[in-house]
């Protein structure tokens, strides 16, 4: 409940009350309200958020003209409420949007909400868009991360709440608040007593922090590859540091895209003695040839979250737990200004 002072409009201006007495005599209550709107891009997630909070979604109206342009209009009301918007920067065949399109839609409805007098926006974009872009690698390349930092909070959004950034300097891109999840927890948990004699690998050093972490949460030992890459999306593993002989291997990461690395990785464990090899990430991008080099790579399971709907055709062994509950709770504690990091104790700092 929050108090919200309202001024009677006929009262003269030199009537002669305190401060006090004004306050007390015209003070009104409200309850803050909170308002859950998906985009097109992975609406089953948003609809498994608002379960978990016993809400219904908001009505949206989105659609692509036959321009290519997009159109967003709120249905109803939205004055003086926290609004949600769900909206992975991720594209989804089935809703017809592609990760651009996805982008733009986030965009016009922030827009929309704040022209709608909205109390305040928040951005729930669990799998943030070009996060790999996120420093120059060449000469005379954008920052491709930090334009879309700059996009959302030029549009006006309040907060973005977002989970396993591909790097922690994208936090820095804003000025505004970012809840940064991690679905850390999530899998380690997924792991807990998977196998006594078990290996956490990470894929290059730059995950080497995250993969600690999560080897001391299920009690197993640490391996590093070695990887080199090349060329943007073509990576070569050369060494695996560590013992993986006769071990489960599980390698780690935040996103699985043409995977690749990954089934350079796999092969690379199983020439270095590994007795199975799996693999999780939070994202499952999924992108081109990904499935097929999956089906015939010698992962037994690959485990990802939600965040990004899978696209149809995906082979058996693909595995999706849902992080619905994770990003539920810190709705909730950033509805109530309650703290988010105390969800993972504060070790949510995974870089």
């Amino acid at each position: 409940m929050k108090d919200r002072l309202i001024m009677n409009p006929n009262m003269h201006s030199n009537f002669a009350l305190s401060k006090h007495q004004v306050a007390n005599a015209l003070r009104q209550s409200y309850s803050k309200q909170l308002m859950i709107f998906s985009g097109r891009s992975n609406a089953p997630l948003a609809q498994a958020i608002a379960d978990q909070l016993s809400l219904e979604l908001g009505k949206v109206t989105l659609k692509t003209f036959s321009s290519g342009e997009v159109y967003s209009r709120f249905d109803g009301s939205i004055r003086g409420a926290d609004v949600f918007i769900i909206q992975p920067m991720c594209g989804n065949p089935e809703s017809g949007v592609n990760a651009n399109d996805a982008f733009m839609e986030l965009l016009l409805m922030v827009d929309a909400a704040i022209g709608a007098s909205a109390h305040r926006v928040i951005a729930v974009t669990p799998w943030f868009g070009y996060s790999r872009q996120d420093k120059k690698s060449a000469p005379r390349e954008p920052i491709s991360a930090r334009v879309v930092a700059r996009a959302l909070e030029a549009t006006g959004v309040h907060r973005v709440l977002t989970m396993d950034l591909h790097a922690g300097q994208i936090q820095g891109f804003f000025g505004i608040p970012v809840d940064h999840m991690t679905a850390s927890g999530i899998l380690s948990r997924y792991f807990t007593d998977f196998d006594k004699d078990t290996v956490i690998v990470a894929p290059d050093a730059g995950r080497v922090k995250l993969n600690k972490q999560f080897a001391t949460q299920i009690s197993a030992s640490l391996a590093i590859l070695d990887k080199e890459r090349p060329q943007q999306q073509v990576a070569t593993i050369n060494t695996v540091i560590g013992d993986v002989k006769g071990k489960t291997a599980i390698v780690i990461d935040d996103i699985i895209d043409t995977a690749g690395t990954l089934c350079a990785a796999g092969e690379a464990l199983m020439k270095a003695g590994a007795r199975r090899v799996l693999a999780a990430a939070t994202h499952g991008v999924f992108s081109g040839t990904a499935y097929e080099r999956l089906a015939a790579s010698p992962f037994e399971q690959i485990v990802v979250t939600d965040t990004i709907p899978l696209r149809a055709g995906a082979p058996d062994k693909i595995k999706v737990l849902s992080c619905a509950p994770l990003l539920a709770e810190s709705m909730r504690r950033i509805f109530i200004d309650e703290s988010v990091s105390e969800v993972f104790d504060g070790k949510n700092h995974t870089f």
